[in-house]
């Protein structure tokens, strides 16, 4: 039975390019840069990064100030300037962030009687900024606790990242299920850690299980047939 579902953040509950856009753009316009070479810069970094966090090479120490240093390195600017960016881009994007189908999810998560967390990488921004979006949104009402490799000083799909999601509620790997968009930070590392796992795959037809505790979703609000699929198992 399941007692835990775990959520990924972005791409999963908030929409990343809603974030990304309106964080490249108020960079440019603190910095004074052209937008279309922060946007490029921003995707060369994140590309980099998360090949280092598939490897689990990135130092979990860094895993905040990594991102941000890179992207400074990367655009000649000081890391201030990258900390005012995103500020402002949270105190900007509106509720377009949200992904279609996310706060059903959780609430249909709560009113089963099942635990809810967030675990959540990060990377340019701190994830306090996160759960302010979440607040934000009125999603923290169905979660409760949150995890952000900042604060847990580990990521995904590092076993640690989900282990200590595991010891917070006392649960055991089979009684949690880990839903995200990523397949090598969410779907291996859940698996890896004896987790269920979702892998959202935007492309996916239907809802199917694709491994003795893995399942193949198109979105975030088709939890609740893989928490019903589990429960027949």
């Amino acid at each position: 039975m399941i007692k835990l579902v775990t959520f990924d953040v972005w791409n999963t509950l908030l929409d990343l390019n809603v974030m990304l856009d309106e964080f490249s753009f108020q960079l440019g316009k603190v910095g004074g840069l052209c937008v279309a070479d922060v946007v490029r810069a921003v995707m060369e970094v994140r590309e980099e990064i998360k090949r280092m966090r598939a490897k689990a090479s990135e130092d979990p120490r860094e895993v905040l100030t990594g991102s941000q240093r890179m992207l400074a390195e990367r655009l000649n600017i000081d890391i201030e300037l990258i900390k005012r960016a995103t500020a402002r881009a949270v105190l900007n994007v509106d509720e377009r962030i949200v992904i279609d189908g996310a706060i059903d999810a959780l609430k249909l998560v709560k009113e089963k009687g099942i635990k809810a967390a967030v675990l959540g990488n990060v990377m340019f921004w701190p994830g306090s900024y996160t759960r302010i979006l979440l607040e934000k949104f009125g999603m923290l009402d169905y979660i409760d606790k949150t995890f952000f490799a900042d604060e847990v000083l580990s990521y995904k799909p590092r076993r640690e990242m989900f282990e200590k999601v595991l010891t917070s509620f006392n649960v055991e790997p089979k009684e949690a299920l880990h839903v995200g968009d990523t397949y090598a930070e969410d779907y291996q590392g859940a698996i890896r850690v004896g987790m269920w796992a979702a892998w959202i795959n935007p492309e996916a037809k239907e809802v199917k299980r694709i491994e003795e505790r893995g399942f193949e979703i198109s979105n975030v609000a088709q939890v609740g047939d893989v928490i019903e699929m589990i429960s027949r198992i």
